[in-house]
């Protein structure tokens, strides 16, 4: 008998055995929820900075298709601020050639939608686009320099690159490219 009462003693698990390993398994769910949080915050800035490079590109590129002496008439450093009017020629009427001019306007108009969001709409609404989007676009001769400047999510340092462009901020984000069109 007394065989038989010592192995009883020793079957299964304590409640404060069962307590510790339910601590430890909502300890690794609770990192997990954590790191979850964390990579969703990261992709969501590393999607705005892939935006605005893109943006960046997308307005040199049409600088580039354009004529080389139109490139004054791209030049501003408040693209972003408010949409301009649609311009009068949308030069997309075959047989109808534009000037470098009016191409310069189309593109720039195009460019402002695509910057603040308004060419992606859900319920009348903006949806697209970056956080304070602002766009700056200089020359010097041939030498362009196009900047995209966001608001980031969290703070850190200001990310000015160029003076001018956006309002400065502990959040500010900025995306700078520049090329040679000729």
């Amino acid at each position: 008998m007394r065989n038989i009462r010592q192995t009883n003693r020793h079957q299964g698990m304590t409640f404060i055995e069962v307590l510790i390993a339910l601590f430890l398994l909502l300890v690794g769910l609770l990192g997990a929820v954590a790191m979850q949080a964390t990579v969703k915050k990261s992709s969501f800035d590393a999607m705005q900075r892939s935006l605005a490079s893109s943006l960046a590109q997308d307005m040199l590129e049409r600088m580039r298709s354009n004529d080389p002496t139109a490139l004054a008439t791209y030049e501003s450093n408040d693209y972003g601020v408010a949409l301009n009017a649609v311009p009068a020629n949308r030069c997309n009427i075959q047989g109808a050639p534009c000037t470098a001019a009016q191409m310069a306007t189309n593109d720039i108009y195009e460019w402002e939608l695509a910057l603040m969001g308004a060419d992606v709409m859900s319920g009348g609404d903006r949806r697209g686009g970056l956080i304070g989007a602002r766009g700056c676009v200089s020359h010097n001769a041939n030498a362009v320099q196009v900047v995209v400047t966001w608001q980031g999510r969290v703070s850190t340092v200001d990310g000015q690159k160029v003076n001018n462009c956006g309002a400065a901020s502990d959040k500010r984000r900025q995306v700078v490219v520049e090329a040679f069109i000729n």
